[in-house]
This record gives structure tokens, C-alpha cells and sequence, in this order.
């Protein structure tokens, strides 16, 4: 043992002793981190050696988040001009366990969502000593970040939103109280705006939108502040929705056009489909109905090179044929081609993934629309009351505008059927309310 490195005897105290187990580790830190840099089994041999040539500053960084300490430490010379980090010990990603990051998680989600996360008695992950900060923690609260999003996919945003809210004072605080190197401040801050992002979208959902601007104002300020354009396009789409959604959209146009600049320089097929779809929704609302087709017809071209190019975003990958089938089908409601849209919504629903808890009553709700504007009073009033069994998981904002526009509109037919299903609607939506 006394032959071997201090960078050898790291790698084996963390269980790394062949080399494509490291490189295999020291790529995936380096894709959390952002740090664009392959590591060749030639460069991880060079290190080993007793005198190890000095890495690179992206590898540098890698190496200082993988182990949590300064690689100098390690045997390296260095640092190489323009890093600068300290050599207080983090925690390594390996000395915290499975059970201890199921912890972190359900510490992190709460009582409200104990019913759909697995709890645990055990408090989060500490920091380290002098509050230091590893890749370690960053992944935990990446998990608790990915949590939230399924619970708003699956539930919408009634409960999440204070649990969000809750995340992001967590990241902040992390961020403000916190040691950490360079590399791993700039991933916290990108993770507190996705997750003001996140807040955002929920107040959206929420049909709160003064407090949904404000979340959307932070998260396109760290955006900016960091340079990130994955960031960048997610707030622009997301604000393309509510422009649109509050009657405003040539904002809706213009905020949809940015984000598919930024997104075309990435290369992402899917993720350029989403964002033109949005414009469509857009150029509907403009009472352009030519160009919101166009438009439509090309996010459907796009969507079919999905396997083409970089791979969507991880937040961009619910998009796809129901998606599309929904904007065809919204589109002809609003052009006033209510059977051709019945076609389209209908087959949204069936290709819908169950997941998508929310998204699919959106789905439901607006095929009811659909069928009872197309003359189907009957099937359209049967279809709304049989959805309300499926909305009791649901709390969106979205959701009850949606049914209150449905209930609003059997009131308006002159059907006993659809008088029934008027107040049943109605009932269900203020009991909901007051509950």
C-alpha cells in the first residue's frame, strides 16, 4: 500500500480500482457538473504515475467535486491559471448512502406529499464540516427537484407549490451559507432556477399569476446571470404559455420565438417541436389560423426526427404525439371545426401517458368541449360527469377554469341531460373548492 499514489489510493479507497470503472464515474460528475471534458484511460494512467502531469482546468474541477477534496491534495500540481478553489475537505459522493438520500428526499418533500413519497424517520444529509458542500448534496437536491416535478405531472400543483417553495428557500440557503468550489456554486445556482422555474410553472398552473411572474422574473434572472441557454428556453416557454393564457398573445409569440432561437442552436428536435407548438398556440389565439397550421404541421415534422440530434431536455420529454394531437385538437375547437377536433382529442386521451395525472383531466375536460359544441349534447354531458371521478386527485387551477367553462357551457343547452350535468359540475367544482 505504501507504493501506491495518493491519487491511486483514493481511486481504491472508493472502490475504483480499474480504470474504466473511474473513467465511468468521472464522466458521469462531470456531466452533473456541466464540465465539458472527456478523460482518455492514457490521461487516468499519467495520473497514477508518481509525478502526474497537472489536469486541465475542466478536469480539475471534476476531480475536486468527485473527491471533495483539493486535488493538490491528491498529488496533482496546480491549480492551472483561472481556477480557484480551496482545499477544505467536501463530502464525497460515496460516503453517503442509500438510505440517507431516501432521507434527504422525503425530509425535502414533507408531510403533504407523504402520501404518494415513501417517508423516513432519518434527517437529511448533514454538510460537511464548515458547511461544506459535495456532489453528493447537489445530486440529493437534483432528486428532490425531479420529485416535484412528478408530483405536479401526476397531481398539479395544489400541494407542490409550498413544497417548491420550500426546495428553493432550501437551495438558497445551501447557496448562501454553504463552502463549495466554483464549479459546484455554479450548479447550485442553476438548480435554485430551475426550481424558481419550477415555482413558477405551479403558480401558472395555480392560475396565480402575479405570483407565477414574480418566480418567472428570478429564474430568468439567474439564467441570464449564468449564460445557461437550456435554462433560458425553458423560462421562454414557459411564459409563451401564460401570455397566451392571459390573452396576450403576441407576448405569447414573441417570448415562444426566443426560446426557438436559442433552441435551434442546440439541435434538439423534440425540444424545437415543443417550443413550435407553442408559437401555434399563439398564432391561433392571433386569429391566424394559416399560420398557426403551419406552424403545427412543423412541430409534427420535428417531433418525427425525434430520434435525430441531441435528445431532448429531461423536462421537455412528456412532449410528443398526445401533445400534438391536443394543439391539433384545441386548434380546430377554436376555428370552430368541432368534430374534426373530437377526432384529435380523443386520440390524445388514448395515447396520453397515465402519469400525466393533470394533463390527461385537461384532456378530458376538453373533449367534453368538444363533443357538446359539435352537437353531441348527450355523450358530451355523460363524458363531463364521468370524468369527475377522475379528478379528485387533481388540484390545478388550469383544470377547475376548464371545468367551470364546461358546466358554463351545458348550462347554456337547453337539455335536461345537459341541466343535469350543469349542476353536478358545478356541485363537484364548489365542494372541491371549500375542501
Amino acid at each position: 500500500m505504501s507504493d501506491l499514489t495518493l491519487f491511486q489510493h483514493a481511486c481504491l479507497m472508493h472502490g475504483w480500482q480499474k480504470p474504466v470503472d473511474f473513467l465511468r464515474v468521472f464522466q458521469a460528475t462531470a456531466d452533473l457538473l456541466g464540465e465539458e471534458v472527456t478523460l482518455t484511460s492514457r490521461q487516468f494512467h499519467r495520473w497514477r504515475q508518481p509525478a502526474p502531469p497537472a489536469p486541465r482546468a475542466h478536469a480539475w474541477r471534476v476531480l475536486h467535486g468527485l473527491f471533495g477534496v483539493c486535488p493538490t491534495e491528491l498529488g496533482f500540481p496546480g491549480p492551472p491559471p483561472g481556477v480557484t478553489v480551496g482545499s477544505k475537505h467536501l463530502p464525497t459522493q460515496r460516503g453517503t448512502s442509500d438510505v440517507d438520500r431516501r432521507a434527504f428526499t422525503a425530509d425535502l418533500l414533507g408531510a403533504a406529499a407523504a402520501s404518494v413519497l415513501p417517508a423516513h424517520p432519518r434527517p437529511s444529509t448533514p454538510l460537511g464540516k464548515d458547511g461544506a458542500v459535495g456532489t453528493a448534496h447537489l445530486l440529493e437536491l437534483r432528486q428532490g427537484l425531479r420529485s416535484l416535478i412528478h408530483l405536479d405531472d401526476a397531481y398539479g400543483s395544489g400541494d407542490v407549490r409550498s413544497l417548491a417553495v420550500r426546495h428553493l428557500r432550501r437551495v438558497r440557503r445551501i447557496i448562501n451559507t454553504g463552502t463549495f468550489p466554483d464549479t459546484i456554486g455554479r450548479q447550485l445556482r442553476l438548480l435554485a432556477g430551475e426550481t424558481a422555474e419550477l415555482c413558477a410553472w405551479l403558480y401558472y398552473d395555480a392560475d396565480e399569476q402575479d405570483t407565477a411572474r414574480k418566480y418567472f422574473g428570478e429564474a430568468l434572472t439567474t439564467a441570464t446571470m449564468l449564460k445557461d441557454p437550456n435554462l433560458e428556453i425553458l423560462v421562454f416557454a414557459s411564459m409563451s404559455l401564460q401570455a397566451s393564457h392571459e390573452g396576450q398573445p403576441r407576448d405569447g409569440l414573441d417570448l415562444a420565438r426566443a426560446a426557438q432561437e436559442r433552441a435551434s442552436q442546440l439541435g434538439s428536435p423534440v425540444l424545437q417541436s415543443l417550443i413550435a407548438a407553442r408559437e401555434a398556440r399563439a398564432l391561433s389565439l392571433m386569429a391566424d389560423g394559416k399560420g398557426s397550421q403551419r406552424r403545427l404541421a412543423d412541430a409534427m415534422r420535428l417531433a418525427e426526427r425525434s430520434g435525430q440530434g441531441r435528445p431532448a431536455p429531461e423536462w421537455a420529454r412528456f412532449h410528443g404525439p398526445a401533445e400534438l394531437e391536443y394543439a391539433q385538437g384545441i386548434l380546430y375547437t377554436e376555428l370552430g371545426h368541432h368534430h374534426a377536433a373530437v377526432a384529435f382529442l380523443r386520440a390524445a386521451l388514448d395515447h396520453q401517458d397515465r402519469t400525466y395525472g393533470r394533463n390527461r383531466a385537461l384532456y378530458r375536460l376538453a373533449l367534453s368541449n368538444s363533443l357538446i359544441q359539435d352537437g353531441e349534447v348527450d355523450e358530451g354531458a355523460a363524458y363531463a360527469v364521468q370524468s369527475l371521478e377522475h379528478l379528485d386527485e387533481v388540484k390545478s387551477g388550469r383544470v377547475e377554469r376548464r371545468l367551470a367553462e364546461v358546466a358554463g357551457l351545458l348550462g347554456t343547452v337547453d337539455a335536461t341531460t345537459a341541466r343535469d350535468a350543469a349542476e353536478q359540475l358545478t356541485e363537484y367544482a364548489h365542494e372541491k373548492g371549500a375542501a
